[in-house]
């Protein structure tokens, strides 16, 4: 493989990356904070992408469909902690309870995208660009859009929980939810904080997969192997540290293809999590906000 060749695949890796960052981070809040395996994270990563499209195509602009796709997502996510989670949290349910309902909410989620838009793919309103050409590397706009908004969030995120009350508090309950409560910390609005950034990091990784791909039912089930190898990658609960092993996942699926085929990229995330456990159990990075 030529080097022009490893560059381009490293780039397409960094913004997949970028999307897979996004997701992860939420997945990993959710269990730092929640302890939930929430394996409808990815479904909800749909939710936000064909949500985006709904708004996109009644006229409404890219950007401002993905805010509100986003506050679509959060509130899918809250009705879910209203329903299920804070009443599973009550009577203290097990964490394989947990896992089992996680996955009935996601085929829940699936099967009501299939039914409402159908199953073919979708693609939104936007005009089309064509592709930057930098040294020799064909890079289109929207995936320098995808990282651009990533590398935003990403700050955002790291803002929240280093600069504000609210991230100081989800990052106590995060490292002892009975010392954080009985330290006179409102656990139901860390709980509701939690749900919030989750559901909007989720949505705009679902709405910037959409802008690189193309959106379709299963998008968000064929990422959640990915997520969870990111979230392990990078210690679980520590959201940098999905982040980081976001990134390693995404750059790698993309320069395994030419040797393995991109129907085994998966199959790359599943080696690369296996391989750092059997290393570092724990993680690359320590497992805590």
């Amino acid at each position: 493989m030529d080097l022009q060749l490893l560059a381009q695949l490293i780039v397409n890796g960094i913004a997949v990356g970028s999307i897979i960052a996004l997701a992860a981070v939420g997945l990993t809040l959710t269990y730092g904070i929640l302890r939930l395996s929430n394996f409808a994270h990815g479904d909800f990563l749909t939710l936000g992408a064909y949500l985006t499209f709904l708004f996109n195509y009644i006229g409404v602009p890219i950007w401002l469909s993905m805010i509100l796709a986003a506050v679509g997502t959060v509130g899918a996510m809250l009705l879910s902690e209203k329903l299920l989670w804070s009443r599973m949290r009550s009577i203290r349910a097990s964490s394989t309870t947990l896992i089992i309902i996680s996955i009935g909410l996601a085929l829940f989620l699936r099967n009501g995208i299939f039914f409402i838009w159908g199953g073919s793919n979708q693609n939104y309103k936007v005009p089309v660009t064509p592709a930057l050409d930098i040294f020799g590397l064909k890079i289109p706009q929207n995936q320098i859009l995808v990282l651009v908004l990533a590398i935003l969030a990403i700050l955002g995120l790291r803002y929240v929980l280093q600069n504000t009350k609210i991230g100081k508090a989800m990052r106590a309950v995060a490292d002892d939810l009975d010392l954080a409560r009985v330290s006179g910390i409102n656990v139901d609005r860390v709980i509701l904080w939690t749900w919030v950034i989750a559901g909007s990091m989720t949505s705009l990784s679902g709405s910037m997969y959409g802008l690189i791909t193309a959106v379709r039912p299963n998008m968000g089930w064929f990422l959640i192997l990915p997520l969870f190898a990111s979230v392990i990658l990078g210690g679980i609960g520590n959201p940098y540290g999905a982040i980081a092993g976001a990134f390693i996942i995404g750059i790698a699926q993309e320069v395994s293809t030419p040797w393995l085929g991109s129907q085994y990229k998966q199959g790359v995330a599943l080696f690369l999590m296996i391989l750092v456990l059997l290393i570092r159990p724990k993680g690359l990075f320590k497992g805590t906000i």
